[in-house]
């Protein structure tokens, strides 16, 4: 299986927000990029796209492709980014195992499908196909969840950590299917006790990001969870903390909410976005978002936190 050092061209096939971020991550690391989307005008979108991240980096190594079969002909490591449906993934995933080498991974960037649902369509080589879910946007956030299927093999999944950690990421193995992986299962909790508690009219939607980006995520982002936990508790460590903090822990979850995604919550939810935001074009918000996620890495980077 193709890995590492032997990856040296990127076949990216869907080049929305992911994929053109896929492409940026090739390109700065010195790689050739082949990348197909069958959207009209999706190459001028995606070469804008990628000038705007890549400023006066070199693109040069990028071409657009005809079709899924050339990409997957060309490439030496796939990463699918299509939409978000099984249909989709399965009649891609088809093509692609029926163009590619047999020892070219094959992975998708899907953020809850599990990879036994379409691996099947794959009647050549299952066994190299995989998820390889990133966090947007993927060329800077060093995360990428790992995920094998019934029919994926130990080999597959050793070369994509081993691809990815090669491309500067850091990528965790998610050894059991469970729909949405690890991230987007704790972003989910998170989520459904912030719109319950804007529902209940207990915040506002501006008032529940700033609870976050101004209070435990600072804390996240440096250490995660348990580690931050276990800092709170002292010479006693996480053994402290649960010993006395759990029990009143366990009386909030059970007063959790279980909010309904009704069309007064999303209203409420979508003008609260409106309210905080007040005119900021989401293009700048992105460009600083950006800009501070390099800064943090490069702290993290430095500060050994990272």
């Amino acid at each position: 299986m193709r890995s590492g050092t032997d990856v040296r061209t990127l076949g990216v096939v869907g080049t929305g927000a992911i994929g053109v971020s896929w492409v940026v991550l090739g390109l700065e690391h010195g790689l050739g990029v082949v990348a197909w989307d069958p959207a009209g005008g999706a190459e001028e979108r995606l070469r804008e796209q990628v000038a705007v991240r890549l400023g006066d980096g070199p693109a040069d190594g990028l071409r657009f492709a005809d079709g899924l079969e050339e990409v997957a002909a060309h490439a030496d490591l796939v990463l699918e980014s299509g939409p978000e449906r099984l249909d989709v993934k399965r009649e891609i995933f088809a093509a692609l195992d029926a163009a590619a080498p047999p020892d070219v991974l094959l992975t998708s960037s899907s953020s809850g499908l599990m990879p036994s649902t379409f691996q099947d369509a794959c009647t050549r080589h299952p066994e190299r196909v995989l998820v390889a879910h990133p966090f947007n946007p993927p060329h800077l956030v060093p995360l990428v969840e790992v995920v094998g299927g019934s029919a994926t093999s130990p080999e597959a999944v050793d070369a994509a950590l081993e691809t990815l950690h090669h491309l500067g990421k850091r990528p965790i193995h998610i050894r059991r299917e469970v729909p949405g992986h690890v991230a987007n299962r704790l972003q989910a909790a998170l989520w459904r006790e912030a719109y319950h508690l804007v529902d209940q009219g207990i915040v506002s939607v501006a008032d529940i990001d700033t609870a976050i980006a101004d209070g435990p995520g600072l804390r996240w982002s440096l250490l995660g969870p348990f580690a931050t936990q276990h800092l709170s508790g002292g010479p006693g460590g996480l053994g402290h903390v649960l010993e006395h903090l759990g029990p009143p822990m366990v009386d909030w979850w059970d007063d959790l909410g279980h909010p309904e995604l009704t069309g007064d919550l999303i209203e409420k939810l979508v003008d609260g976005v409106d309210e905080e935001l007040d005119g900021t074009s989401a293009e700048d918000l992105v460009a600083r978002r950006d800009q501070a996620l390099r800064r943090l890495l490069e702290i993290k980077t430095d500060l050994g936190l990272g």
